[in-house]
């Protein structure tokens, strides 16, 4: 990758990583189904605007307005629900490292569902190494102790592996003929037409108490900086250094939650979720192999 491709990797890093810092702040005001409707419905309008604006437009056909709800439930609904319930639980920096382990299942759910993704030996050693880095994070005291703290942990993960099936679904999007930048549009709109009733349904939002200026900055920031302008970034760097490349952003995404998380929001880790994070981040090195192959060849 060149500088500019560098560049946008870290951004898109700390626009992923702040948004677990951004979901730290609206929580402490707001149920986990509003924060997430407002998500996607604010994401949304502002990439409905940029499809406008660059000249596409959503398609019609049946099978890909399908095609976009099954990618809403699997890479939005689920997963940021997920993630704002366990986050009322645990610190923001753990659910950024818990949610590094997406590749680890994404590698497991492609041997399962594809036939040019199959197990290899590193790919195997690093799913056995990141997930013994989970269960050190999580440790034996967690089974004991505060229930809510691994449930929290457990959605986490939940989302993890919603992110990898939503991973291995969203393949068909180019057989389909559909561009990148309207897959992310179709998919987070089919996303907020299904949550707004289950919002008003559920949280009932006339009824919650105005939230803060604090609280509707940390909104607009997840919405059009975690996920509007991240998937603009996102589909950039895939169209010009790959999607091998575009992995390695999985490894910088926790170090910018970590720093946002302590230096704002007072969070502290301890010693066990950076050894699991040291041990996650082997684990994905084993997998992409790359460093390992220039060892190899070095030696």
């Amino acid at each position: 990758m060149n500088a500019t491709e560098w560049a946008m990797l870290v951004a898109l890093s700390i626009l992923w990583g702040g948004s677990f810092f951004f979901v730290g702040i609206a929580v402490k005001e707001l149920p986990p189904i509003t924060i997430v409707t407002l998500r996607v419905t604010i994401a949304a309008l502002a990439l409905l605007t940029v499809c406008r604006v660059l000249g596409y437009s959503l398609p019609r056909k049946p099978e890909v307005l399908r095609a976009f709800l099954i990618m809403g439930l699997l890479n939005n609904i689920i997963p940021f629900s997920l993630i704002v319930w366990g986050q009322t639980h645990i610190a923001s920096g753990v659910a950024s490292i818990l949610n590094a382990t997406t590749p680890l299942f994404t590698v497991l759910v492609a041997h399962m569902m594809t036939t040019d993704e199959k197990l290899s030996a590193n790919k195997l050693a690093g799913v056995i190494i990141g997930f013994v880095g989970v269960a050190t994070m999580i440790g034996p005291a967690a089974l004991t102790g505060e229930r809510s703290s691994l449930w929290g942990q457990l959605a986490i993960l939940g989302a993890a592996i919603s992110y990898a099936f939503a991973g291995i679904f969203g393949r068909r999007f180019k057989a389909m003929g559909v561009p990148p930048l309207v897959t992310a549009t179709g998919q987070i709109s089919a996303s907020s037409l299904v949550l707004i009733p289950v919002a008003l349904l559920v949280d009932r939002p006339w009824t919650l108490a105005m939230p803060s200026g604090e609280t509707w900055a940390a909104l607009f920031g997840i919405a059009l900086l975690s996920t509007a302008l991240a998937y603009l970034i996102f589909f950039r760097i895939l169209s010009s250094a790959g999607a091998t490349n575009l992995a390695l952003v999985t490894f910088l995404i926790p170090v910018s939650a970590i720093v946002l998380g302590s230096l704002v929001l007072g969070e502290q880790l301890a010693l066990k979720h950076f050894i699991g994070m040291a041990m996650i981040a082997a684990g994905l090195v084993a997998i992409d192999g790359r460093l390992l192959q220039r060892k190899s060849f070095k030696t």
